[in-house]
This record gives C-alpha cells, structure tokens and sequence, in this order.
C-alpha cells in the first residue's frame, strides 16, 4: 500500500503530536473567557491565553507565552484571511487548521459542559511550531486531544524510509541523504468516559518535500492526507450510518469514487495484524494524494475537517449519558488495550516520531488514560461485545 508519498501519512500522524505535553514544561492554561476581541471569527470564538506556568524547553521545541499569528517563515506568506487570495497553498492550510482547532475545541468543552482545554503553544529553532490542546479527566471526555503543527526540518534517510513504509526498503529512486520536508495539520484522538461514546480519531495534513541534499535542481513534491475513522466499544447502528453518511457526503462533493475507495483504505490500515482484527469502525483515510488539481485537494481537507463536529458531536450528545455498570466499562477498557496496541507496533506516524527525535509525551499523547489487557479474553457469541468484535474483524459496508 504504500508508496513515495506515504511519508505523509507518517509524518503527520505523529508530527502533529510533537510539542504536545500533558506536564510541563511550558503548560499554558486555557480558560473559557468571554471574549470581546471582534477580530478574526475563529479568535472571537475561542479565548485568548492566560495564567502561564513557567518551565524549561525540552529537547528541539522552545515554548511561547503566546500565539503567534503564522508559524511559517516569511517566504511562504501571511496566513491572515486579507491575504487569501494570493497565500501559499502552505498558509492557506496553516489558516485552515488553526480555524478548525478552534471550533473543534470550542465544540468538545460545549458538549463537556465542565472541562476545558490546557493549552501549550512551541517553535522550533529550525522553523515552525504548534498550538496543542489537551482536555483531561473532564466531565464527558476522559483525554481529548486537539493539536496542529507547522514544521519545517530535515528527514534523515531512516526516517524517510520509515515515513514510507514497506516501500521505503526498496524504492531505489530515492538517494540516501537527507530530505528537506514542510509538514502542516491537524491531529485528534477523543477518548470519551462513558463506554457507550465512542472514540474518535481525525487527522489531516499537508507535507512537502524539497529536492534531497544529493540531488540539488529535483522537484519539490506535495500531497494530502488524513481522515477520520470511529471506534465505539459497542455497536450503535444509527451512531454509526449517522457517522459514514456525513464522510461519504464530504467526499461526494468532490468525487462519488472517493468514498468507496478511501473507506476500504481505512478497513486496510487500521488492522492489528497480529490479532486480524481492525482498530474499530472505521471511516475514511486517504494518503498520497497528488494526482488531483493541488486546489481541488486543498479545498477537500477542508471539507473533511469540517465534518468532523457534525458527525461526532451529534453521537457524543446521545450517549455520553447512558447508564452503563462495570461489565460495560470493561469491555471498553479491553478495546483501549487494542488501540494501544495498534498504535505503538503498527502506527508508521509513531515510528517516524521516534526517529526524528521527537517529544516522548507528545507522540503517545494519543494513546487513552486508561487502558486494560486480560488474558485469553474471548466474548460470549451472540452478545453485543461479541457482536463488535466481530465487525472489527470482518469490515461492513454501513450504508
């Protein structure tokens, strides 16, 4: 499956976890102000920082008493929403990303009715930096995580190799040095308490690479990724048609084939290979993108950004109050077990965080508070557990 351009799949799926802490240093706390600032919409909808605890840098990230207005260097434009016209494809995606944290955010606290997100905001001295949020044991949600990234560096040719996959040991077109890279996105896993709400994994991104340091005068190269993809503990159907439906209208807009094609991908990459059996309900998932108008692609990660409150919010409001007993909760902590197991042995985004030196507590940050394995567990046929078992490991067609 994968190719050249799965670097983005790795890059990002990780990448947008560096600097993400949930200690310090660097904690800013995020309150819930009433804002009276009549900027930008995303800036009057979610409130300005406060209350800075003070600490050292760790490894590469420099932390920031504030948002800056655009990571990106100079070159690649202003972000601001005056400029659009005329932005980069890199700033009109940095805009996007940052507006959809925002309203991402401000969604998750609404439905918490209580919890609010602690904000840490980093640079990198090479360029770039991020804005990640991160709501914990809240009243709805167990850990939320809401992140965006703007980087810039150089991949080393391990990295790359594994930002590829299985290909990158074989694809002889790409030299062994170094890779300069531009990455930008968006990055959440939403682990709810209730075990009748369902996790919700998004992420979508934007990655670049420059011609390598051996081969100077090569052409830059770009693609798209991401997706969004469900796993409840316990299978809802109207929660999950609700779900497939607003992905398959996202992707309609743009082309009737992109739902049927980028679901399967989903079913095929979320698998626990060792178990046979997917992370959860899947959803769609799309990687290497490039072979499609730069412009029409910008403008479907948009789309699909968007759609992410309208198909979650929705099904977190129904069930985040369900009356469930400890069998429920355990069940639901067997499934955490699986979806930590897929993300630290088969996540390529892990791997390529590792190897480019980044931030420990940023790249797990994904994984759930809490999390449970037992030995030989196996569900009785016919009962609801057992019914979602057998949907992970045998992928339906939901509409």
């Amino acid at each position: 499956m994968p190719s050249a351009a799965s670097a983005s799949v790795a890059a990002t799926s990780s990448l947008f976890f560096v600097g993400q802490t949930l200690k310090p240093p660097a904690l800013i706390r995020f309150r819930r102000l009433a804002s009276t600032e009549a900027s930008s919409s995303s800036r009057a909808r979610f409130p300005r920082l406060v209350s800075v605890r003070a600490a050292v840098a760790i490894e590469k990230e420099t932390p920031e008493n504030e948002r800056p207005e655009t990571f990106l260097r100079e070159a690649d434009g202003s972000h601001s929403a005056a400029a659009s016209a005329s932005a980069s494809v890199r700033a009109r995606f940095e805009r996007m990303i940052r507006e959809a944290q925002d309203e991402v955010c401000a969604a998750i606290e609404e439905a918490d009715g209580g919890g609010t997100f602690r904000e840490d905001v980093w640079s990198r001295p090479g360029g770039g930096g991020g804005i990640s949020r991160v709501l914990q044991d809240g009243a709805v949600w167990e850990k939320a995580g809401v992140n965006v990234s703007v980087v810039y560096g150089i991949m080393p040719p391990e990295a790359y190799r594994a930002a590829k996959g299985e290909a990158g040991a074989t694809d002889g077109s790409v030299k062994a040095g170094p890779v300069p890279f531009f990455a930008a996105g968006i990055s959440s896993v939403l682990h709810p308490k209730n075990p009748f709400a369902p996790t919700l994994h998004f992420n979508y991104r934007y990655f670049e690479t420059d011609a390598p340091k051996d081969a100077p005068g090569a052409p830059r190269q770009w693609w798209f990724g991401g997706g969004t993809d469900f796993t409840p503990a316990y299978i809802f159907e109207e929660d999950v048609k609700h779900f497939h439906t607003i992905q398959k209208q996202a992707c309609d807009k743009f082309d009737p084939s992109f739902y049927p094609r980028f679901k399967k991908w989903c079913d095929d990459y979320f698998i626990i290979k060792h178990r046979d059996e997917r992370r959860g309900l899947g959803g769609i998932f799309f990687d290497d993108l490039n072979n499609y108008d730069q412009e029409m692609l910008l403008a479907f990660s948009t789309e699909c950004t968007k759609s992410v409150v309208p198909a979650y919010i929705p099904i977190i409001e129904r069930r985040k109050n369900t009356p469930f007993n400890e069998q429920h909760k355990a069940w639901q902590q067997l499934r955490r077990g699986r979806y930590v197991e897929f993300n630290l042995v088969y996540d390529r985004g892990t791997t390529f965080g590792l190897k480019t030196g980044g931030r420990i507590e940023s790249i797990l940050v994904s994984l759930p508070l809490t999390a449970r394995w037992e030995y030989d567990h196996l569900p009785e046929e016919g009962t609801e557990e057992w019914k979602l078992l057998d949907a992970c490991k045998n992928p339906k067609e939901w509409l």
